[in-house]
Order: structure tokens, then sequence, then C-alpha cells
């Protein structure tokens, strides 16, 4: 058993000794658990797993399938269509019940079939990045799944390793971790399994090993005292459970369109059944029923039934692309809210950044040389002055410094079958190896010198040291050195100039750290490189081959009396398509904002690289912003775009407060320190190769390959959708008012139209099943081909719509009443054209009458989806770019053709055959509403010119660059 029982009751191990720990936990350092122990221990404590919400049963993801007020307000109306067949006597089928059913049915499938996929796609991600652990049992190194770690197991730590669980290191040689995905720190840390004296944060606890972290360098040993929700990565990821996931704005705003749809069906239904039954007098009982029948197709008719399915479908097919482009979107709504973003909030390391530490600039004596090329990609040169560095001094000291850097390292370089360059080891030695092999010395330095013995890294010597054998120099011992430039350049008396070695005066000594403080500086990391030949004697002392090697302390004190050579700058440097994607984003009025836990200096030099902030910019850290009052800390956040040492809670409370001032947040980040905060962000996107379990499980989008461009693709994406949303919205709900208030205005003005009937009743100037099938049938297909418009050539250059900007905004209510009005108008007057009687003097019989205006009204909404593409744009621009709408509308006209001449659909919905003539009238007085259209984009397009042309303050929003 565990003396201390749960693994998080035993403190602060850092501040304990290695001895202390192993006593708690009652282990041997020397064999381990014992099987037994180690079973035992795992039911006690439970898999090294964190805690995952339980798995939904299927049959609750359907049914949430169905959550939504639009499909509320479909199924009343189903009830209300299967009702009014009721009182019909259950007389042949109810087509208009069936036909929203059989819409409600494929929108749910579509929506749980792409939700399905993501999590087949999130698990498969999963899978690939299982991980599997060394550990001493019963005196035996074994390989476990690091799920099945328990408290006092002893792991056994190398190069590359992923670390399986917290644990208090025991030993460690030359020890260097990778903890970005906890600390947001690019650079690896050099632990020490000496205890600390006081309890630090995470990022200083040299002693402790993390769960989620890798091995950059170096093997180590240490002992196991927290798994799963009990280590560090589990503390974070508690934090989720405290998170509230922001519903979509799009969510938000289908929602409220239900309501507000809800409302205004039974509103219409009401007073259009009101208002025949007393303009009717006293209508007999079956009069009564054929109003309320009117009434109920009215009902169906307000409502857009296939605007659910467009939604998912449109929805859907952006996922399908975004499929394409490597972006795994969770959730459909999702792929629409990037489209809304007017901040993007994301980490630096690994984001914005290759996560590939790359030598940028090297100093000599002779001067100072830069080096193209980034990341382990071994291709680039050395450059002086924009030109390729020639033979000469400075090339020889560069080669000196590089090949040096190179030897003082552990790292390995590969390529593999696929071409790709990965690397083995610490980043900052690697990049020792690309940049010599960018100077094409690789394999000479590796056939001239042979390692004899090492003298590793510590956090307190700060350097390494190497010792050569020169077969080029009659296998001469040399001391090759790498480390901080002023540890080295305290152990130096001379220095490299060209081929020659010169005193290092103290001239030369000020200019070397004024050469280092300028690479700092510039936000490069600085390593120094010096060597010196051994001695004979010091040689002598040397063994090599089989003989036992000489001890560490004793080879310390060879590193003395070096010749310093050079100092390298290295940074992480930024993806060569993020800058790009930046400017697109700024041009697009999103601001983006870098928050991450690496050095504020590292952090605004990448950020002013990258065109987030300009030069002179500095970055906010966490300290400072503790400092700061809630007030203080809101207006920091609106004005400041670079957030450096922030820790996740640092990372929730700016996501927070962007919300709070009335910005669409998307968040990125790779880390499980980023997992709080990309699950409040109204869209949280995890980095899929270099994103942890945690940060994945709590993003909406997932990034196949960490590609920050994808986000900006992905909000040309949404902002498409939007439009093809507000298109689709426009051309049904004007439609529909159309038909609205054809029946109302034909009932109110029958006696003006010559609809009133025999004994002063109300002739209809619709039949229930006309109106039905304009709904079901004419309007779907139409309205389904906006969804897949093309983008409009502007979508990238106007400004996020605002947080709390609807979909259907009063200058949209006002276009949908004004179109609904014309229609009406249009079709009540084709009908007044052809009967006896009205204003205009006809001479056909009721039925071809009401089949013109039942035409007109189908025609009419046909050229108002050429219309409702644009609220700006002339129906003319771009008028062929969409196919499926002009197939959609093709169909729709082959259908009114066939209910208009079709023997059986004429009985079926009281039509009559219509003449060539009657025909071309309904073509002219259906095109008023396209004429009328243009009219009106005409005027706006002019007043729009116009007011732009006028000088105005401009009030910048300080949220947006």
């Amino acid at each position: 058993m565990v003396a201390d029982g749960a693994a998080g009751s035993a403190g602060d191990r850092s501040v304990q000794s290695a001895e202390r720990v192993l006593q708690s936990l009652s282990v041997d350092a020397a064999r381990g658990l014992s099987a037994q122990q180690a079973a035992q221990r795992l039911t006690e404590h439970g898999r090294n797993a964190l805690r995952a919400a339980p798995p939904v049963p299927t049959w609750r993801r359907v049914l949430a399938q169905f959550r939504d007020p639009l499909v509320y307000l479909l199924g009343f109306a189903i009830a209300v269509a299967l009702g009014a067949w009721a009182l019909e006597g259950f007389v042949g089928w109810p087509l208009d019940a069936l036909v929203i059913a059989t819409v409600l049915l494929l929108n749910a499938v579509l929506g749980f079939v792409q939700q399905a996929k993501a999590a087949d796609a999130v698990a498969a991600l999963a899978r690939m990045t299982a991980v599997m652990s060394s550990v001493l049992r019963d005196g035996r190194t074994l390989r476990v799944p690091s799920a099945e770690l328990v408290p006092g197991d002893i792991l056994l730590l190398a190069e590359g390793d992923a670390v399986g669980a917290d644990a208090r290191l025991l030993e460690g040689s030359s020890l260097r971790v990778l903890e970005a995905s906890l600390t947001g720190e690019s650079e690896a840390v050099q632990k020490d399994p000496a205890t600390l004296v006081a309890p630090g944060a995470l990022g200083d606890r040299l002693d402790m090993v993390f769960k989620g972290t890798a091995v950059a360098q170096g093997v180590g040993r240490a002992v196991v005292t927290a798994t799963g929700m009990q280590t560090e990565m589990g503390a974070i990821a508690g934090m989720l459970d405290a998170t509230v996931e922001a519903p979509t704005p799009l969510g938000i705003e289908v929602a409220r369109i239900g309501r507000v749809l809800g409302i205004a069906v039974v509103l219409i239904a009401a007073v259009v059944v009101a208002t025949i039954l007393l303009v009717s007098g006293h209508p007999t009982a079956a009069e009564v029923v054929a109003v309320l029948l009117l009434g109920v197709s009215l009902a169906v008719a307000a409502v857009p039934e296939g605007l659910p399915a467009i939604l998912s479908v449109v929805l859907a097919m952006g996922v399908q692309r975004m499929a394409r482009h490597k972006a795994i979107v969770k959730n459909l709504s999702s792929v629409e809210t990037l489209g809304a973003a007017s901040v993007i909030c994301t980490d630096k390391t690994g984001t914005l950044t290759r996560a590939e530490m790359t030598i940028e600039r090297v100093v000599t004596a002779s001067g100072t040389t830069c080096i193209t090329g980034a990341g382990y990609v071994p291709e680039g040169r050395v450059e002086l002055d924009g030109a390729e560095l020639q033979a000469g001094p400075l090339r020889q000291e560069q080669t000196v410094v590089l090949a040096g850097g190179s030897l003082a390292g552990d790292a390995q370089l590969h390529q593999g079958e696929g071409g790709a360059w990965t690397i083995q080891g610490d980043p900052t030695e690697a990049a020792f190896l690309v940049a010599e092999r960018k100077m094409g010395l690789t394999a000479q330095r590796q056939q001239r010198f042979e390692r004899v013995a090492e003298i590793p890294f510590t956090s307190d010597r700060k350097m390494m040291s190497t010792i050569e054998c020169d077969h080029a120099h009659g296998d001469q011992l040399m001391l090759v050195a790498k480390g901080a430039p002023g540890v080295l350049l305290s152990r130096c008396q001379r220095v490299r100039v060209g081929m020659d070695v010169k005193p290092l005066d103290a001239t030369m000594r000020t200019r070397i750290v004024a050469d280092v403080d300028a690479l700092s500086d510039a936000a490069l990391r600085t390593l120094a490189v010096a060597y010196r030949p051994l001695t004979a004697q010091e040689s002598a002392s040397m063994t090599r081959g089989g003989d036992a090697p000489t001890p560490r302390e004793g080879l310390e004190v060879l590193e003395d009396d070096l010749v310093f050579v050079g100092t390298v700058g290295i940074i992480d440097p930024p993806r060569a398509e993020v800058a790009v994607a930046i400017r697109e984003a700024q041009h697009a009025g999103i601001r983006v904002v870098m928050i991450t836990g690496d050095h504020p200096r590292t952090a605004a030099r990448i950020a002013q690289d990258l065109g987030i902030v300009p030069a002179g910019a500095v970055a906010l850290t966490g300290l400072q912003l503790d400092a700061l009052d809630d007030a203080s800390f809101a207006e920091a956040v609106l004005h400041t775009s670079v957030f450096a040492r922030v820790a996740p809670a640092h990372k929730l409370r700016i996501v927070a407060a962007l919300q709070a001032a009335g910005n669409v947040v998307a968040m990125t980040g790779d880390g499980v320190n980023d997992a709080p905060a990309l699950k409040a962000a109204d869209i949280g996107i995890a980095m899929g190769m270099t994103g942890t379990e945690v940060t994945r499980e709590a993003a909406r989008m997932i990034l196949v390959d960490d590609n920050f461009a994808t986000i900006v693709e992905a909000v040309r994406e949404g902002r498409s959708i939007f439009d093809n949303i507000r298109k689709a919205l426009r051309y049904l709900l004007s439609s529909n008012m159309g038909e609205v208030l054809t029946v109302f205005l034909g009932v109110v003005g029958a006696g003006v139209l010559g609809l009133a009937g025999a004994g002063g009743g109300v002739v209809l100037p619709l039949l229930a099943t006309q109106i039905l099938w304009v709904n079901l049938v004419t309007d779907t297909g139409p309205a389904l081909a906006m969804g897949i418009d093309p983008p409009a050539d502007d979508v990238m250059a106007r400004k996020p719509r605002a947080r709390g900007e609807r979909v259907i905004d009063a200058r949209m209510g006002s276009e949908v009443l004004q179109v609904g009005l014309v229609i009406a108008l249009v079709t009540l007057l084709t009908i007044d054209i052809l009967l006896p009687g009205g204003l205009i003097e006809g001479h056909q019989d009721l039925t071809t009458a009401r089949t013109a205006g039942f035409t007109v009204l189908v025609l009419a909404q046909l050229f108002n989806c050429f219309n409702a593409r644009s609220d700006r744009r002339s129906a003319f621009s771009q008028l062929f770019v969409n196919r499926w709408l002009w197939g959609a509308v093709a169909l729709s006209v082959v259908l009114q053709v066939a209910v208009v001449h079709l023997g059986f659909l004429n009985l079926a919905f009281s039509t009559a055959p219509l003449s060539a003539q009657q025909w071309a009238l309904c073509v002219a007085m259906a095109s008023v509403v396209l004429w009328y259209g243009e009219l009106r984009k005409w005027a706006g397009r002019t007043f729009h010119s116009q007011t732009r042309s006028t000088p105005k303050e401009d009030h910048e929003n300080p949220c947006r660059h």
C-alpha cells in the first residue's frame, strides 16, 4: 500500500528529498514495484488517464439533433397539418406533414453523421498518440502503456521519451525536458534531482518531471508521485469541468429565429382566419372548416420548412471543404462561428512558430553573418550583407563555430524515407547540426573527429564539453565547449581570428559582451562556442578504447584557458505561411492576439516579425496582469496584443475579458495549459500533431497539420456560410411573406379585385393545396442551391459582424416586407386582369385566373431567388457561377408547367391549362419582382457611394486592428 494514501495528499514533492518520497511510496529505487504491488495500486488509484465525459448513448445523440426551437416549430406545424387532415376525414395523404417530417429526419441524419465522423477522427488521433513508458518492476526494465503507471513506479527516462506521469527525479544525466505543453516555455528545461529549498512555480520545479512533457536530452530515473487527475495536467483538465462551453453565435441566432417565427406564425394564422370570417358574414360550417384549413396552410407557409435542412447541408458542405484543408470540425455550427470571429487568440510555440529551433545569426571576431532557411530542413546558406559568404577569415571562424557546436552536443538529425527531416534530442543542439549541414561541413566533421569523453551540461555549469580525437592532426585530443556566453567567456584567455589565435584583451571582451547583448535584444537565445587543444600531458591522462573513462569531475579542470570562437543567435522561427495568414486576417478586420508562456522579449520579437504588433511593442506578463484590478485588466486586454509568461488562469481571464467587450473569440493552442481557454472561447482550435489529448477534447475544431493558415481559410468559409444562410433566409421569408400577403390582401380587397362570390361571400385568391405546393415543392430547391453559392469577392474585405448582429436584421426585415408585398400585388393584379369585374375587366373564369395568379406567385419567387443572392450586387452579376441554382429553377419551372397542364394534377390542385399569351403575361408580371429588386439595389449602391465619399471621423475599435 502507498503510505501516504492518495498521491495527491502527500504535499509538494519538489521540496521533499528523494529518500523521503521513496519511503512514503514504499518502493525500492533499485528494484521498483513488484507486479503484485503495481496491480494492487492500479486497482486503488485507477488508470493513469484524465477523466473523460461518459460516452453519450446513440439514442441521446440522435435526439440531440431535434433540440432546436426551429425544429420544435416545424414539429408543431406537423401536428397542425395532421389535425387538419383529421378534420377533412383522413382523405388522401397528409403530404405537407410527410414532407416536413422528411426534412426534419434528413436534417437529423446529416448532423448525426457529421458528429460521428468528427468523433472517429478525434479518436484516431488519440490512438496515434498513445504513449508507452519504461519502468522498473521486480528489478527488470519493462515497457508498459503509460495508462498503467501507478504511484511508486520507477520511471526510466531517455531521450525522446514522453513523460507518462508526474514524478520526483531520483537521478539525471544532462536531463533536459520540453515542458511547452504545460508552461508554454519553448526551451528545454534542465532538470536536477537536488531538492528545492522552497516551493516554486511549475516551470521552476527542476527536481520534478510532469505528465504530458517530453525528454529532449539525457537520461534519468524518477519515482511516480501522481497519476491521472492528480497530475498537474489533470489539475488543468479539471478546470474544464468548471469552464462553460459558450453556445455558437449561429446557434443563438437560429434559436431566436425559431422563437420569432413561432410567434409570427400564430399571429398570421389568427389574423387571416379572423379577417376572412369577419368579411364572410355568416359562414356555414363547411366554410368555417375551409377557412381553418386555409389558416393552417398559411401557418405552414409562413414557416421556412427547408431552413433546418438548408442549414445542415450548407454547414455539412463547409465541414467537408474544411476536411480537405486538414481540419476536423466536431460540430456543424462551429464552421460558421469562425466567420464571426473578431479576435483570434493564439499560442506561440508550435502554432505561430515551427517549434524547430534555428540558428539565425553567427557573430565572431571578424563580423556577423545571417543563416537563411528555417526549421530542420538543411536548406539555406550563410550570408554576409545579403550575399553568400565567401572564403576568408570570417568563413573560417563560422566553420569552427558551427562544427564546434555540433561536436559539443548529443542531438541527431535524420532524413526519413519520405524526405522529412526530424531530430532526436535537444532542439537547440539540433540547430547546430542543421546550420552546419547548410555549410556542407557535416561529412568532413564526422570523418575528422571522434568523441573520447563528455562533460555533460548542468544547470549549475551552464555549459557542456566533449573531448574529441582530431584525426586530421595526428589524433590530437581537443576539448570543445558550448554554453552560456558569459560562462564561456570567463573561461577564455584567447580568441580565434581567421586561422589565428590571439590574446583576448579587454577591448575584445567588451565587444563580445556587446555582441551578445545585441543578439539578446533581438530576442535570440545565445550560445557561445570555445575550444582548446589538450597538452601532451593532459592527453596522456585520458584513456581510450576499453579502459575506464576519466571521471567527469576530473575532466572539468580541463575547461579553462579556452579559445573563444563566437556566439550564435537561435530562435524558434515563425511559420512562413503564418505572416501571410495574419495579414489576411487583419485585412478582414480580425485582431490577432498572442498568448504564450514564453519569455516576453521572445514573444514580442515573434509578434513583430509576423505583423501582430508594430516594432517597439512590448508584451504584458502574467505578473503584470496579476497586479491589475478588473477595470485595468479589461482596458489592458483591449490594447495589448502580446501576453507572455501567462498561466492557464490568465488565458481564461483574457478570453472572458475579450468576450465581455463584445468580441467573438477564437482560441488556438496545443498544450494542456491552453485547454480551459479553448473550451471557454467561442470556438477552440486545437493542434492535431502537437496537441495534447486534453486540448483536442476541449476544442471544437482540430487542425490536423497544425497550420495556422487553415484558420484564415476557415474564417473565409464561415463568412461564406453565413452569407449563404442569409441568402436562403432572405429568399424563403420574402417568398413566404408574398404568399401570406396574397391571401390576406386578396380577402381584404376581394370586392375591388372581383373576388367577391355569390351572396357576398369571399372567394380565396389561392387554395390551401396551391399554397402548400409553392411552399413545399418550388421553394426548397432554389433555397438549397443558394446555400452553396461561391464566396463573394469581398468576403475577406469586410469587418467581422458584431457579436449581437442578427441574421435577420432591420434591413433584411424591410426587404422581406417590400419584396413580399410586390409578389402579392403582382399575383393579385394578374388575377384581376383575367377575372371579370375588378380594377381591370377580364373575361376568364375563376379557375383560370386563380391558376395564372398561382403561376405568377411561383415564377415571382423564382425571379426573387436571383435577387436574394445579394442585398447590394445586381442579380446579373456573376449570374451563371452557381449551376445548381439554375438547375433548381429549371426543375421548379418544369414542375409548375406540369401542375398547370397535366390532367391529374389539374384535378388535385384545381388548376387549368394556360395559353401561350397567358404564360407570357405571367412571366412579365412575375419579372416585376426582379426589376423592383434591381431598382432598390441601384438606389442603395448610389446612396452608399455618396456616404463613403463624405469624410467621417474614424472612431477605431480598440479591440480590432
